[in-house]
């Protein structure tokens, strides 16, 4: 027999199992779907990246293998593409429209617009069930200022989660952090941490307000650019000290004991780390919607530490036909994708009586170019993985006419999510073959 004390353990970090026990309590109750993006900057090596064969008898190109053994429980997209980022610079109107599939707004400040994003969509639909409406990771802290290239402001670059359309979410960068505050939520803290939270906030305002003051006009645009964040923590601190999920009981326990490293030692173990957290909210049931950015837009993190590989990310994306940066761009992709592997593995591994939590999920894993080198938003590199809970009709290469628009994959989503809507953004209905039935 399995103690519900036995541990999970993995990239520094351990998480308790799920609580069995608690989930036999109520019978025949349906486990919650959840929805998942995780983003990865920079396009792909187009020739290792999609299959030749459609349908379900198709080889995974060499990029993917990683997910072989997941191959029934993914679904990986050819043709779609986000028409209203076609135009503008060679990243930020693509990357910061990739869940919002609108025209963002060229600003060198505060005056931001885009639309709201699909995960915020879902996330309001369900806000009222859980802790968390939603759970915004990242790896790379928040960029700021102006692209003086492009004349767009960083912090496009930096949001793919937007609750409306002049306000990106801010994302949580350090995993310990997370633990945090879903263990306050899990052990029925959440009200007086809020009130903690509160204070701090107030004090971290106070001082970027005056702070203000003394600057010059291009440092209160940087100002302004991090208040506009910090508004929406503020909204979610009030949120959780008006005590709304009183009545929530976390599906699966979680020690403090087990809390990550503060500051993970290289960006391999952070971005473990993140995933680590993102399972840990699903399983717990503390969120249902969660994003994940493993580098902001124009991303030059070096993988030199991967390898086979002698340079930074961005710098290898513009390969210009070159075998040798063509060949590390590939491996490059493929980490990322052995790191989607990774969640979707973790998911498999949590049981929810006769499912687990990867069958009820919906985890997609997205870049918003397609080849780097040209900034090419046709052919979007996309892959689905889990089964929404039965709705997701996995296991296959979907091949759509030339140009169908990505957003038609958000309403099929928003479907087998419970929050259906006849149209996302320039969505045209479902995108054929996604569900079942």
């Amino acid at each position: 027999m399995i103690s519900r004390r036995t541990l999970l353990r993995g990239a520094g970090c351990s998480l308790g199992l799920p609580w069995l026990e608690a989930m036999a309590a109520t019978p025949g109750a349906k486990p919650p779907v959840r929805m998942a993006f995780l983003y990865m900057p920079n396009g792909v090596n187009v020739a290792n990246w999609f299959p030749k064969e459609k349908g379900r008898n198709f080889d995974l190109p060499k990029t993917l293998t990683p997910l072989a053994p997941l191959k029934d429980q993914i679904t990986v997209f050819s043709n779609l593409w986000n028409a209203n980022s076609k135009g503008g610079d060679g990243h930020y109107v693509k990357e910061a429209a990739i869940l919002t599939c609108q025209t963002i707004r060229k600003t060198q400040g505060t005056d931001m617009a885009n639309g709201v994003s699909v995960d915020q969509f879902a996330a309001k639909t369900v806000k009222n069930e859980t802790p968390l409406p939603s759970l915004e990771l990242g790896v790379t802290p928040v960029a700021i200022g102006v692209d003086a290239v492009v004349g767009y402001t960083r912090v496009y670059g930096s949001h793919i989660a937007w609750s409306d359309p002049a306000t990106p979410l801010a994302r949580e960068l350090n995993p310990r952090s997370v633990f945090e505050r879903l263990y306050r939520a899990a052990s029925g803290q959440q009200a007086d941490a809020a009130k903690l939270d509160t204070l701090l906030l107030d004090r971290v305002l106070g001082d970027a307000k005056r702070l203000r003051a003394q600057l010059g006009v291009a440092d209160q645009i940087r100002i302004d650019e991090y208040l506009s964040l910090m508004r929406q923590l503020e909204e979610r601190v009030k949120r959780a000290s008006a005590g709304q999920q009183r009545t929530w009981k976390a599906r699966a326990p979680i020690d403090m004991k087990d809390a990550p490293a503060d500051r993970p030692s290289d960006h391999a173990e952070h971005c473990r780390l993140m995933l680590d957290m993102m399972a840990l909210a699903f399983q717990t049931d503390t969120t249902r919607v969660s994003t994940l950015m493993f580098g902001n837009s124009v991303s030059n993190v070096s993988f030199r530490w991967l390898e086979g590989v002698s340079a930074g990310h961005h710098d290898v994306s513009h390969h210009q036909n070159e075998a040798d940066k063509l060949r590390q761009y590939q491996l490059i992709n493929e980490w990322h994708v052995g790191q989607f592997a990774y969640l979707l593995n973790r998911l498999k591994s949590m049981q929810e009586g006769e499912s687990t939590v990867l069958d009820n999920s919906m985890v997609l894993f997205a870049s918003a170019l397609c080849d780097g080198n040209k900034h090419d938003p046709h052919k979007l590199p996309l892959v689905l993985g889990g089964c929404g809970g039965g709705r997701i009709d996995s296991g296959q290469h979907l091949v759509y006419g030339e140009d169908s628009p990505l957003s038609n994959l958000y309403v099929s989503m928003l479907d087998a999510f419970g929050a259906p809507v006849e149209r996302f953004a320039d969505s045209t209905g479902p995108a054929a073959g996604v569900l079942k039935g």
